[in-house]
């Protein structure tokens, strides 16, 4: 009963954090402020799915939360890197081969 209770008040108190995070999305000024609020509530998301995969005892929210982890981490690194130099594929220029004209 007492282990319920936890979880359900770590459950409510991340679901009230997602939706602050929601709202600071909702509100941000710049694109970068936006990418922040935006990987601060996948994370909350990630914790979320962890205390619901606690509490039901199965192991498929927990595979949901690593997915998801794993592809913000990764988009939030390429939107990073397209917002500093507005290239997130190319490789920085080569100098040319062979002797300098």
């Amino acid at each position: 009963m007492r282990h319920q209770a936890v979880f359900l008040a770590g459950i409510t108190w991340l679901a009230v954090l997602l939706g602050v995070a929601v709202l600071w999305i909702w509100r941000a000024r710049t694109t970068a402020e936006r990418l922040v609020a935006l990987y601060a509530a996948v994370l909350v998301l990630v914790g979320l799915l962890g205390l619901v995969a606690g509490e039901e005892q199965r192991s498929y929210p927990l595979d949901a939360a690593g997915a998801l982890a794993l592809l913000s981490f990764v988009s939030t690194l390429a939107a990073a890197r397209y917002l500093g130099d507005r290239h997130p594929f190319e490789q920085p220029d080569q100098p040319a081969e062979g002797p300098p004209p």
